[in-house]
């Protein structure tokens, strides 16, 4: 099946311009044929703009709808929501209901989204027999944002148990007020918190910037623009970002499992491997695994996932990912942290929003129009 809409109900200014052509990173191999994955996407729900996803209890997968809604995608579709914050939420911009998340015991679920006054809020549920029980809804943390674009929002609990979130730069363009350095806000952050650890939230003691005067404890790396889609490999416990550019680059970013945190990745001296705008490169930046620059059609960047599933042998342990603006699928092959081939998988999901790891390991591919698919073998 190959699945193309074109949808105006856009996240905002997630894509301000059109184009794609993907070329490497600096001793990144180009685009090749090699070990392509024979793979398909068939289509198994229609949501209301689906943003976002996770595995849930019992093998479900759960998906959140932009205006505020969750469902879990069973054998004849989705369900009626489990969760409506519609009252609560806006769609203004880039926002609304961004990311869901489990805790791995699945006691506890989490959502990102931006309130009525475009705030980014995380709150927390309790999780009872595979269900969510409203009245113990808590606010985990709050950040206001400046602009009505680049607010991030995805969040993931890593392998260790921690929540982590990210913020974008705060929007407008060109990072106005230098977010993405200063280490005395959370914006332009991947931040890691322990939610059950205080109240609102613990700060892990290992995180790298615990105790630094100048620096907020909740860091985890920084110099993100709008990592508005980032993953852990459910294989090694790697992390990569897909951070979305301004105007030239489009990046994706890596860090290995045993990583201590405090990567820089250089927004907004840098975009990808190259300065912007007269930029000077930190003396820590950590160049992206891959970029590729818009030449065609592709305009932001969609981060996945390292695909761990079985139904399709050949794709496991490749990093699968796509352009909100393209659609395309492609495919990261990768070695030690080094980009060793790229895939154009042959198929396109229209506008690509989010990709869902079901418990499985298989992968479900999100179109902002509606569509749900899932990645099958041709």
């Amino acid at each position: 099946m190959n699945v193309r809409t074109r949808s105006s109900a856009i996240i905002g200014t997630l894509c301000l311009a059109a184009t794609l052509a993907f070329t490497s990173a600096s001793a990144v191999p180009p685009q090749d044929t090699a070990g392509v994955a024979p793979v398909a996407l068939k289509k198994v729900a229609t949501a209301q703009n689906p943003s976002a996803g996770a595995a849930g209890p019992g093998g479900t997968v759960w998906l959140a709808e932009r205006a505020g809604t969750v469902r879990v995608l069973g054998p004849h579709g989705l369900g009626k929501p489990v969760l409506d914050i519609s009252k609560e939420t806006t769609t203004d911009g880039e926002r609304g209901l961004l990311g869901i998340a489990f805790d791995r015991k699945f006691a506890h679920f989490y959502i990102s989204y931006t309130d009525l006054e475009g705030t980014s809020t995380v709150d927390e549920f309790a999780v009872r027999h595979g269900k969510i029980r409203p009245e113990t809804r808590r606010t985990v943390l709050t950040q206001t944002q400046p602009y009505a674009n680049h607010n991030g929002g995805d969040i993931k609990v890593g392998p260790d148990g921690y929540l982590y979130i990210a913020l974008g730069d705060g929007g407008s363009g060109g990072d106005p007020h230098g977010n993405g350095q200063n280490l005395g806000t959370l914006l332009g952050k991947l931040l890691r918190i322990d939610p059950r650890g205080g109240k609102p939230y613990a700060i892990p003691a290992d995180n790298p910037f615990v105790g630094d005067p100048n620096a907020r404890d909740e860091i985890w790396a920084y110099g993100l623009r709008n990592p508005w889609r980032f993953s852990f490999d459910s294989g090694t416990g790697d992390l990569l970002i897909g951070d979305v550019g301004q105007s030239a680059w489009e990046e994706i970013d890596w860090a290995p499992a045993d990583s201590k945190g405090g990567e820089n990745y250089g927004w907004a001296q840098m975009e990808g491997n190259h300065p912007f705008r007269e930029g000077t490169e930190p003396a820590n930046h950590v160049p992206p695994v891959h970029e590729y620059g818009r030449g065609g059609l592709g305009c932001s960047v969609t981060g996945g996932y390292v695909y761990r599933g079985k139904a399709i042998p050949e794709l496991r342990g490749q990093y699968v990912f796509s352009d909100y603006c393209d659609g395309t699928l492609r495919a990261l092959r990768m070695k030690d942290g080094e980009v060793t081939g790229v895939s154009d998988l042959g198929v396109n999901g229209g506008e690509v929003v989010s990709f869902v790891q079901g418990g499985n390991g298989e992968l479900y591919v999100l179109d902002i129009g509606g569509t749900v698919a899932r990645l099958v073998p041709a």
